[in-house]
């Protein structure tokens, strides 16, 4: 069966949107994942389409000049304060650019309140045609599979889905059995990569090695074939930043081979 791929933003952060577009064509993918919510981290680029026109001008050109198709935007974050409304504009933006889904996870403890903003992130979605995947992290409030889907039927929401990121879920602690009892249409794109085997010995360690240091696909420890062959045949999204590798091979270069990998993975 044809895999599908996509080129997950975190992988080459530092190129603008319109920059990820071209080399993600030049290297043979079939979708790209844009982090148009900027998270406020430091030293994260800022690429908010909606308050820089002519970024967007230049990332729906490279779409178009492509014929690229954008899978998703992140990062729609739940966390103590937040207005889900403030999420609109970037909504309206990936309706513009041909999205399907928005990535969204939970940083608070508050569990009525993380609950209701997840709801009402689905509900301010839906007009613009875009599902919202939750997904857990080792690092947020929510970390594990059966917490997250205790979310997903609290909402119950028709466009509301789970997104599995292989370094979080193989960080979790869940098996891989665990994913046989999610309904098959709430899973709609999963984060493929690979990480070092064993677990970090400290949370520090562990931000590092998600964010700088990710595997290609079969170099590490996830038995990613047990978990993929459970899902539908559904886009695979490459996450697999490496600060090292990209500055050694450049991002294109790096980018092409993160998808070679994960071609020869599933050969």
């Amino acid at each position: 069966m044809t895999k599908q791929f996509s080129l997950a933003h975190l992988t080459v952060l530092e190129c603008s949107p319109p920059e990820l577009i071209y080399l993600a064509s030049k290297a043979g993918y079939d979708f790209v994942s844009l982090r148009t919510i900027c998270m406020g981290l430091p030293g994260e680029p800022n690429y908010t389409l909606h308050e820089n026109k002519e970024l967007l001008k230049q990332t729906k050109a490279a779409l178009a000049e492509t014929e690229l198709k954008l899978l998703d935007i992140e990062l729609a974050r739940i966390y103590d304060g937040l207005d889900p409304k403030t999420y609109v504009p970037a909504f309206e933006v990936a309706a513009e650019l041909g999205g399907r889904h928005v990535l969204s996870s939970i940083w608070t403890d508050d569990e009525s309140f993380y609950t209701e903003c997840f709801a009402e992130i689905c509900d301010l979605a839906k007009p613009y045609g875009l599902t919202v995947e939750l997904e857990f992290v080792p690092i947020a409030s929510i970390t594990t599979l059966a917490d997250t889907l205790k979310v997903l039927v609290a909402v119950d929401k028709e466009n509301a889905g789970l997104m599995v990121d292989a370094h979080h879920f193989y960080r979790s602690g869940d098996s891989v059995e665990d994913l046989d009892s999610v309904p098959q249409e709430w899973f709609r794109y999963f984060h493929l990569c690979d990480a070092p085997s064993g677990t970090p010995q400290s949370k520090e360690e562990m931000i590092r090695i998600l964010r700088e240091e990710r595997l290609y696909v079969g170099e590490g420890g996830i038995d990613l074939k047990r978990i993929v062959e459970r899902l539908p045949n559904i886009p695979l999204s490459l996450e697999i930043p490496n600060s090292k590798r990209a500055k050694e091979l450049g991002y294109e270069e790096f980018a092409r081979r993160c998808l070679q990998s994960a071609k020869n993975y599933f050969a």
